[in-house]
């Protein structure tokens, strides 16, 4: 059974009426194992699953592939409705941004959104918050389940939960990865066949680091660098080790080891948890 489409707000109240608590998986479609997993992981939170898609323009800088960005609806609709969604939301822009995308309240991600991922990509993060808080200001959903993929997103979605007093919890899962430990993607379909065989040196490089955690900082990006200098094809942004809240990593504390890369013309970016050592 499908789930019921809603494309405006008066559709999506209607949906929701008698819902009961509500489990969010926002995406923008494209779907592939790493949402299922996601949609699975939420639909035992809460009473109904809801998924978004939605293609947020704002989350794009220009130059990006906001126009050619992969847009499988058919697909996508079946995948949710696999998954036990019960309501996919799918509004036009005009419904999310009814006072047009250049202008009317934005969300400012802080000192965070301008660093890694934000360095080089400076308004992504705000596209990105705003367009989330309105999700959650339409669903009011207890909870709302990201992938750790993104983990400098994730970090600053429950930034902005807990600054902005939303009653929404923000839940991470674990990356889901392809055979050969590629982090499954929405734009790995950009890639060719030669260009996938070299983006497994994204996740080589953050096991290489794992496997040195016990070993301290130095010898985990020592370890990460030796796989990715090494590699054909990798255009790195950055690969860096921070702790958990994306600050300085602390001897004996959880860490983060985030890296991102340029395959062709295609970014990907990956990371992984680790303990270091003292």
């Amino acid at each position: 059974m499908l789930p019921v489409v809603a494309r405006t707000r008066a559709d999506l109240k209607s949906a929701l009426d008698g819902a009961g608590t509500i489990s969010l998986v926002p995406t923008m479609g494209a779907l592939h194992g790493g949402h299922i997993q996601l949609l699975k992981h939420a639909s035992a939170l809460a009473d109904t699953l809801v998924a978004s898609i939605f293609v947020n323009p704002t989350q794009f800088v220009p130059g990006e592939d906001f126009s050619t960005y992969p847009r499988t609806w058919d697909e996508d609709l079946r995948l949710c409705a696999e998954s036990g969604v019960s309501v996919v939301f799918a509004p036009a822009v005009e419904t999310m941004y009814p006072d047009g995308t250049e202008g009317g309240v934005t969300v400012d991600p802080g000192p965070l959104g301008t660093v890694l991922e934000g360095k080089t990509r400076p308004t992504h993060f705000r596209g990105v918050l705003t367009v989330v808080s309105k999700l959650l200001g339409l669903l009011e959903p207890e909870v709302a389940v990201f992938g750790e993929k993104d983990y400098q997103q994730l970090a600053l979605l429950r930034l902005m939960v807990r600054g902005l007093c939303m009653n929404t919890e923000v839940v991470g899962c674990p990356t889901v990865r392809e055979a050969d430990g590629l982090a499954m993607s929405s734009r790995n379909r950009y890639l060719d066949h030669e260009q996938r065989k070299q983006a497994v040196a994204l996740s080589r490089a953050l096991n290489a680091g794992l496997a040195r955690a016990s070993d301290g900082a130095d010898a985990v990006l020592g370890a990460a660098h030796m796989v990715i200098d090494g590699a054909p094809g990798i255009d790195l942004d950055y690969l860096v080790l921070t702790n958990a809240d994306l600050g300085e990593p602390v001897p004996g504390h959880e860490a983060r080891l985030l890296i991102e890369g340029r395959v062709g013309t295609t970014r990907l970016i990956d990371n992984t948890g680790l303990t270091l050592g003292r």
